[in-house]
């Protein structure tokens, strides 16, 4: 048998499972002249004249040192002595360490901290961020660095 009888025989195939062209032309949209508009027309909007923009007064009175400072984020304390934090700052902290591993991608991973009382997190990595190998040894460093900073860290909500 030749290889365009093979070809043929497995675009007939193919076309047959998918229906041939009726599947092509039952989700073909109708011409839009037989298609009732959905909603009315938009009225015209009036034209509103423009307000230029005030300066914040707090922003002129502001020294350039009280503006430069980044806000610091207050620390709470649980009776066990261990810092309260967000999720997103837990978040960093696992990131900042896994880091720290030989081979572990500088993009295209991300840290998710769920839970409450035992927080947990999970890693997820982006397509072609690192090898599958890889992946797997990080997702098993994961659990002993975290049960190493929920001593020191509570899960603030």
């Amino acid at each position: 048998m030749s290889d365009d009888a093979k070809d043929a025989g497995l675009v007939a195939m193919i076309s047959s499972i998918l229906g041939g062209n009726r599947r092509a032309e039952a989700a073909s949209p109708p011409p839009l002249a037989d298609v009732a508009p959905a909603a009315p027309a938009a009225a015209a909007v009036p034209d509103v004249a423009q307000i230029p923009e005030a300066e914040s007064p707090k922003l002129q009175d502001a020294s350039d040192e009280a503006v430069a400072a980044p806000k610091q984020v207050a620390q709470s304390l649980t009776p066990d002595g261990k810092r309260r934090l967000p999720a997103a700052a837990i978040a960093e902290l696992v990131l900042g360490e896994l880091r720290k591993l030989e081979d572990f991608p500088a993009t295209g991973v991300s840290v998710t901290v769920y839970g409450y009382r035992n927080w947990n997190a999970m890693l997820t990595f982006a397509p072609f961020s690192t090898s599958f190998q890889n992946a797997t040894r990080f997702r098993q460093a994961l659990p002993d660095l975290v049960f190493k900073l929920r001593r020191f860290v509570d899960l603030e909500i």
